[in-house]
């Protein structure tokens, strides 16, 4: 990077940290290999070998290449609005200039070292009494720091026409309950006590206190985790909706105090919630009681710490990347500074600079070719459902009926958040980031018990992926998956329709995999399958998870079948439709039926 901004606030990104643009070729293939014994190294053997992961990723892929591209342009129009961020008179380049000061301010935020969070923290060390604690709870959860359980306002899974309060499992740092329980993740767990105890000696704890608070802090959250349930059983939606009046919670759970909290966020009239998991909040409760009052406090302290690490000082920033990226995912290397302003910015305001994005990237025809893909991937799709044979017509109507309410979003929201009420300052970086979010967590608090808004997104217009939601029946390509190498309106359709061909197919397929098949035609979750019909499709998942669980990734490392099951059903299901949508269109355009480098 060039230090050469004109005033001196930030250094420029240099032309040479462009990437290169990401491409479809058959170079990449190595057809030395037989596709039926490999296909994926037939598909993709010369590519791997040409392309190492970098040493500031644990992975790589296309996807990466295309994020790293996205990046690049996003850091391009983050910096133009920075240079003259005070003199904007747009009022969105102004903000998002702003930010990216702020985070590219790294001596301002050396400077300041804890001081961000002293308020917060202070707070917790005034509590004495549970009341006190819950209280703390709310506070930490209006700005986005996660602590003891998880909650949010989400669209009602059983009234899929207004949202509701959802309450959950959550208070864990490692990545799920398995982390703290199986042998196998035992040197991981001292690495991260280790990890606790170094960032509580850089707070201002001695090594003695530090050992011990890391302890009890491992010790709390273990418990925390024994009653969480696995990945596996976070996957089935029935189980996980469990509404509860607000005449009952308190009986159910009344050491959570949970009118405090509710009163915290600003949902003192809340009429009842959704609990995810009713067993883990019936725990929590035992250990409120059980475990000591000082014990939760120094719990709270270290998720304040650890939330906060990524945006306070360079000392605390690299423990947290020692940790998190380099131990738990083999990351070599941290990122440069500008890449990481570029993805807080775009998980903080990201609608703000999406619509920057679209403005600059953003071509109409993208949108026309992809909604023409779509129609012809859903004619095929429809074919299917009517001519599947195992499926009777009782439930092959329910089918078709949900089918033909389907919604797609393409490219970018019909309306962008407004998200002007933010007081973003240049020098206030954490605050930047804490301030964002309960702008943002007070927009869905003030959404329950409210009519859904079928306009919004769940991904911000730069985002390289896509997604089926179940509630709202509907798939959402944003504008940032919509490039090289896996759509280029410019290219053969073989391409588009092997690339992102397979994409909408994969999710289409979602709205009827082991978790889609559950919502119907309105996105509630309701039994719309007859039993055999359900037997029938149990019997063919059971198939697909011996199929995937039977996979060695590793020696001795096996996929679990039950848990990518969703996902491997749309991977098959989406390979599957886009080939014989694209048959179809050869046969209804011959003239495009030629080879391709030798490829039919």
């Amino acid at each position: 990077m060039r230090n050469d901004h004109p005033n001196g606030k930030f250094p420029m990104i240099g032309d040479e940290e462009k990437p290169e643009n990401p491409k479809f070729s058959v170079e990449y293939m190595d057809q030395s290999v037989d596709p039926a014994e490999n296909f994926y190294e037939y598909s993709n053997g010369k590519w791997l070998k040409t392309h190492p992961i970098p040493s500031d990723h644990s992975y790589w892929g296309a996807s990466s290449e295309l994020y790293e591209k996205n990046r690049y342009i996003l850091g391009k129009i983050l910096e133009s609005c920075a240079i003259k961020a005070d003199q904007e008179s747009d009022p969105v380049r102004r903000m998002v200039g702003r930010f990216y000061i702020s985070a590219m301010d790294r001596e301002k935020i050396d400077a300041l070292k804890f001081k961000p969070i002293e308020k917060i923290i202070n707070y917790v060390d005034s509590i004495n009494s549970t009341e006190d604690l819950i209280a703390a709870v709310s506070k930490m959860h209006l700005t986005g720091i996660p602590g003891m359980f998880s909650a949010d306002s989400e669209i009602d899974e059983k009234n899929s026409s207004i949202y509701s309060f959802y309450i959950e499992q959550g208070g864990l740092t490692l990545p799920n309950k398995e982390y703290y329980l199986m042998d196998s993740f035992k040197d991981i767990r001292e690495q991260y006590r280790k990890h606790i105890e170094n960032m509580l000696v850089l707070y201002g704890y001695d090594e003695r206190q530090a050992q011990d608070f890391s302890n009890r802090i491992l010790e709390l959250e273990t418990g925390l985790a024994k009653s969480s349930r696995s990945p596996v059983e976070l996957r089935d939606p029935e189980k996980n909706y469990n509404r509860i009046d607000m005449k009952d919670i308190e009986e159910k759970f009344p050491e959570l105090r949970f009118r405090t909290y509710f009163s915290g966020i600003g949902l003192g009239n809340v009429e009842y919630v959704i609990a995810g998991q009713p067993e883990f909040f019936q725990h929590l409760g035992r250990m409120l009681k059980e475990v000591p009052l000082e014990n939760w406090k120094i719990y709270l302290k270290w998720k304040i710490i650890s939330g906060t690490a990524p945006y306070l000082h360079s000392e605390v920033e690299k423990e947290n990347f020692d940790f998190f990226h380099r131990k738990l995912f083999d990351q070599k290397e941290q990122e440069k500074r500008w890449k990481t302003a570029v993805s807080v910015i775009d998980s903080h305001i990201g609608e703000a600079l999406g619509k920057l994005y679209v403005e600059q990237e953003f071509g109409e025809d993208s949108r026309k070719r992809m909604n023409d893909m779509v129609e012809d991937i859903k004619e095929v799709f429809m074919e299917r459902l009517k001519t599947l044979e195992w499926m009777s017509d009782a439930t092959k109507e329910k089918a078709i009926e949900k089918f033909k309410k389907f919604r797609t979003k393409i490219g970018y929201p019909s309306k962008f958040i407004d998200y002007s009420p933010i007081r973003i300052e240049s020098g206030d970086y954490l605050g930047n980031v804490l301030r964002s979010n309960e702008f943002e967590i007070r927009r869905h608090m003030e959404r329950v018990n409210k009519p859904v808004d079928r306009e919004l997104w769940e991904m911000t217009p730069p985002t390289v992926n896509a997604y089926f939601s179940p509630t709202e029946n509907e798939i959402v390509f944003p504008a940032g998956i919509l490039q090289p190498p896996f759509f280029d309106s410019t290219l053969d359709d073989a391409v588009n329709y092997g690339a992102t061909g397979g994409t909408i197919a994969h999710e289409i397929t979602h709205g009827f995999d082991d978790e889609g098949r559950k919502y119907d035609a309105e996105g509630n979750i309701k039994e719309w399958w007859t039993e055999e019909d359900e037997r029938e499709f149990m019997q063919r998942a059971k198939q697909v998870v011996e199929l995937y669980s039977a996979q060695e990734a590793l020696p001795g490392l096996h996929v679990n079948g039950e848990l990518t099951l969703g996902e491997n059903i749309a991977d098959i299901g989406g390979v599957s439709i886009a080939y014989e949508a694209l048959q179809r269109r050869i046969r209804k355009h011959p003239e495009i039926n030629v080879k391709m480098d030798g490829l039919t």
